[in-house]
């Protein structure tokens, strides 16, 4: 194993730990990262909490969703989610599957979930519903095949997020510090947002506030000082 990817496996375990520290996984949920050196491969943990997850428990996948090895280990059954993400989006190397409760009202009722602060800029414009019953009828509300993990890459399109109705939400970005960011600014701007509806109508994000303000807190120098900060609060300065 190569040293890039051994330190890019270790950030997969802290990704998973950053993400349930901030609350936005919890028992369930998880984080993919695609092989730096083979794009058709990515790795996930197996069927964990990621609170729990080490780096013994990861796997490597190929893009139908299938374990290169299992190890005899039990994948998530929504593994394949990952999968046909990437599979769709050359772009993605990361990957968030998440039910953040300040999420989860944007996914029952037909109010749109808006960028209301300028870093939650880097969920775009409005973030589309996939809802699976409009082309599979009522199921177990998993992503646990192809043909929905399919569906649901096709609703998040180029973006960066898409809320799964009444089920939880997918995040895709360029790499891992990346995705966490946007998964926690997704989960804060949906909790500011239902405060500021409470008061009042929000003013939100114009649509190049939106881009510009997204386009900066992506580069470089953001996200290692983001991603710096979330690994402390979890536990994981110095290391």
């Amino acid at each position: 194993m190569s040293q890039d990817l051994h330190a890019l496996l270790g950030d997969l375990v802290v990704a998973n730990r950053i993400l349930a520290h901030e609350g936005v996984l919890d028992d369930f949920g998880h984080v993919a990262l695609r092989h730096p050196g083979r794009p058709d491969r990515f790795f996930i943990s197996r069927s964990r909490s990621p609170e729990l997850v080490t780096r013994d428990d990861l796997l490597e996948f190929a893009l139908d969703g299938t374990p290169v090895d299992p190890k005899g280990l039990r994948p998530y059954l929504e593994s394949v989610l990952h999968a046909r993400i990437f599979a769709a989006r050359p772009d993605v190397n990361a990957t968030v599957h998440h039910h953040a409760p300040s999420v989860m009202p944007y996914t029952i009722v037909d109010v749109p979930l808006r960028p209301v602060m300028h870093m939650a800029s880097v969920i775009g414009g409005e973030v589309p519903v996939w809802d699976s019953r409009d082309e599979f009828g009522d199921t177990n509300m998993l992503i646990d095949d192809a043909s929905r993990a399919d569906s649901l890459a096709r609703a998040l399109g180029g973006g960066t997020c898409v809320l799964l109705k009444n089920h939880g939400a997918a995040v895709a970005a360029h790499s891992l510090p990346a995705v966490v960011f946007i998964s926690v600014r997704m989960k804060d701007n949906a909790e500011l947002q239902s405060r500021a509806m409470a008061m009042g109508t929000p003013r939100f994000l114009t649509e190049g506030e939106t881009r510009l303000t997204a386009e900066m807190l992506m580069g470089e120098r953001p996200l290692d000082r983001a991603w710096s900060y979330y690994r402390a609060r979890a536990g994981f300065s110095g290391i």
